[in-house]
């Protein structure tokens, strides 16, 4: 009668190199498609958000010192009519009863430089004349485009204005500082302060966010 010779095939250790194989499928097919999710995906909402706020502050950053350099922020700060005993002062060219520019910009070189910069891209924004009065300071508002969402950024620059300094708005270029302080019934917005050439600083500050 022929013996039966046995091999001795450990069927353990074949399952458990099995269970090894299908281990490292799984481990690499995991790392793959992480690696590829990665890859396609979009930068995260708080980068995403933080990226376009560091974009708004550098593009009115960049419309404030531009339109320093140039002149045009002084002339839009006293693009002012002071008014008469008939006629209510504001900005030049504002609606009746209202001295800033509501939902546009005003009509100078500053102006149009905050529309290439913000409206063309569907960005809102406020500007405001922040001024010394006294010991503490008050806001005149310029540009109003409603309330600023959570997530506005702001740029602010001052010009110094003297008593000799003249306003821009059509009509009143040739009147100083000193001549509408001294009319009863004329009116600009920021005070004369101390007894020196210097009137006031103009702080002109823009509050920007996207619509």
């Amino acid at each position: 009668m022929a013996k039966t010779i046995s091999l001795g095939v450990d069927r353990r250790g074949q399952a458990h190199t099995l269970e090894a194989f299908v281990a490292a499928i799984l481990l690499v097919s995991g790392l793959t498609f992480a690696i590829q999710a990665t890859a396609v995906t979009p930068l995260s909402a708080s980068t995403s958000n933080q990226h376009i706020e560091n974009q708004q502050r550098a593009a009115a950053t960049d419309a404030l010192e531009t339109s320093v350099a140039n002149g045009d922020l002084r002339e839009t700060a006293l693009y002012w009519d002071p008014g008469n005993a008939t006629v209510d002062p504001g900005f030049a060219g504002t609606a009746d009863g209202v001295s800033y520019y509501e939902g546009t910009v005003p009509p100078t070189a500053f102006g149009d430089a905050l529309e290439r910069a913000f409206l063309d891209g569907r960005i809102a924004f406020n500007v405001r004349v922040r001024h010394h009065v006294g010991g503490s300071s008050a806001q005149q508002r310029l540009v109003f485009m409603g309330t600023p969402s959570d997530n506005a950024v702001t740029a602010t620059r001052a010009v110094t204005v003297t008593n000799e300094t003249t306003l821009t708005a059509p009509g009143a270029e040739n009147r100083t500082l000193a001549d509408v302080a001294g009319d009863p019934d004329a009116t600009f917005y920021a005070p004369g302060v101390g007894d020196g050439p210097t009137y006031n600083t103009l702080e002109v500050r823009i509050v920007v966010w996207r619509m």
